[in-house]
């Protein structure tokens, strides 16, 4: 699925027209975004949690040359499904 049949999906399931859905996923998707970059850790009840996690520098290879070189540490953002979605998932729910 992509971000616009998301949206027709949202616009469908939410009687809304395809623009006011197209504002709410956008909406969304940015609160997400901001507080991931503030290193809040965002927690949706049944469906899962989002939060940013340290990677550690490392060192790494080139596949290519099989150059070893150095891999910057770096902030990533996980994703932790939560128990209902694991479930519905799995068609257990």
């Amino acid at each position: 699925m992509r971000k616009q049949d998301l949206i027709k999906e949202v616009a469908n399931e939410a009687d809304l027209t395809e623009a006011q859905a197209t504002k709410a996923v956008n909406a969304f998707l940015d609160a997400i975004q901001n507080s991931l970059s503030r290193n809040d850790e965002i927690q949706l009840s049944g469906f899962g949690s989002f939060k940013v996690v340290e990677r550690a520098g490392r060192e790494g290879r080139n596949p290519r040359t099989g150059e070893t070189m150095q891999i910057a540490a770096r902030r990533s953002p996980t994703f932790k499904p939560g128990t209902q979605l694991k479930r519905s998932v799995e068609g257990t729910a």
